[in-house]
């Protein structure tokens, strides 16, 4: 069963509807590839999803051990290559509410690394994550 429908609106914009809520979300072609850069771009969605799972995942191993970790923020930055363009690294800067000790910050940093948009992203794809310890 599908999970998403997306329409073409025209103007290098899509729609995308998750049928399960009904929510909505538009895609905008960026503006260094001929769209108006008004919404998220796909691939800045794809780089979305990375931060998004990290955090989710955290969220889990956080709520499992005691940790807390309400208003972590995961700053993300996109690099396109060319030829074919792509992305080709995604870097991500977490930014923590709190001090950690190393048990608590390995829990994290296991349960940001094997979350599964990262483990489904081609390894060609680099992923540099600093945690900011």
């Amino acid at each position: 069963m599908a999970t998403i429908e997306t329409t073409y609106l025209g103007g290098l914009r899509t729609e995308a509807t998750h049928l399960q809520s009904g929510t909505k979300l538009i895609t905008d072609a960026p503006t260094d590839n001929k769209g108006k850069g008004e919404a998220f771009s796909p691939t800045d969605l794809l780089t979305e999803s990375l931060a998004g799972c990290m955090l989710t995942t955290m969220g889990i191993a956080a709520d499992t051990h005691g940790i807390d970790i309400v208003n972590t923020s995961a700053e993300v930055t996109k690099v396109m290559a060319t030829n074919p363009r792509r992305v080709a690294e995604i870097v991500i800067n977490l930014k923590f509410p709190a001090t950690y000790d190393d048990k608590e910050r390995k829990i994290l940093e296991l349960a940001a690394t094997t979350c599964p948009v990262y483990i489904s992203l081609h390894p060609d794809v680099k992923k540099t994550i600093d945690f900011g310890w």
